[in-house]
């Protein structure tokens, strides 16, 4: 992190990972063995290759109050902290997926970016509405 973005009223803008399109770009090269090839290869791959460029171009950027997601420089979208209800980062072992919801709509977003970055950000800012395992399994037994 630059000093720049220190001043910048502490803005922390995550590193890409490109494990998620990867992981998908293979899987679609693995079914090239199977009889039905090549209509699965070419779907899976494409999307793969779609996320790969989108973990190019997208950039998350967390400040005090919002999660902003950024394309090429430019802000896509503003997600106000003050408005989320819950979130968690669903198979995190695996390139997983971020679930968050806001009080207008739930979002799932796949991680192509470093977790253990997006994890600190995110219980740094509202860790306190982190869904648990623990909680969700004392709730689902009453």
């Amino acid at each position: 992190m630059t000093p720049e973005n220190l001043s910048n009223k502490n803005v922390v803008q995550l590193s890409p990972s490109f494990r998620l399109p990867v992981l998908i770009i293979f899987i679609g090269l693995v079914f090239l063995i199977t009889p039905f090839h090549p209509w699965p290869t070419i779907l899976i791959s494409s999307f793969g290759f779609f996320l790969l460029l989108q973990s190019f171009t997208l950039r998350l950027q967390f400040t005090k109050d919002d999660l902003i997601v950024m394309q090429l420089g430019r802000e896509l979208r503003r997600f106000p902290f003050k408005n989320w209800i819950a979130w968690r980062i669903l198979l995190p072992q695996l390139p997983g997926f971020l679930y968050f919801r806001e009080e207008a709509s739930p979002h799932l977003l796949p991680i192509l970016f470093e977790v253990k970055s997006l994890k600190e950000q995110l219980r740094l800012r509202v860790k306190d509405l982190e869904i648990n395992k623990t909680v969700e399994s004392t709730n689902s037994k009453t």
